[in-house]
């Protein structure tokens, strides 16, 4: 009984950044557990983009944000945030915050939020 809810996005030049936020409310009896972020442009699937562990605080990204975006944990218990920097139009789409049991990829999510649209000018 995970809500997620997803705030920030918008419109940014192409170079920019942007952050999102997610808050997260619910508990979970996973040992394991993990939040982080998936995205969709327009024409593709749902894309990898960043994780972070809750146990181990450890982080993981998609290759094409490697370097770029920056996952962080909120203040508030099972919050986390994405930091997104040097954005380019390839990375409009909409962002889904996510979470469920710790694993490596593939990592199938068992909580979304409803999306927020990124879009990137060029």
């Amino acid at each position: 009984h995970v809500q997620l809810v997803e705030s920030g996005g918008g419109l940014v030049q192409t170079g920019g950044s942007l952050r999102l936020s997610c808050a997260a409310s619910g508990r979970t009896s996973w040992d394991w557990y993990a939040t982080g972020w998936f995205r969709q442009a327009p024409g593709k699937g749902r894309e990898f983009v960043a994780q972070i562990s809750w146990l181990q605080h450890s982080t993981s990204y998609g290759n094409s944000v490697k370097g770029r975006f920056t996952i962080s944990r909120g203040n508030a218990e099972g919050s986390v945030g994405l930091q997104m920097n040097s954005l380019h139009p390839d990375d409009t789409g909409v962002y889904f915050c996510a979470a469920g049991e710790y694993r490596r990829s593939p990592w199938t999510p068992s909580y979304w939020g409803q999306g927020i649209q990124v879009t990137v000018s060029s």
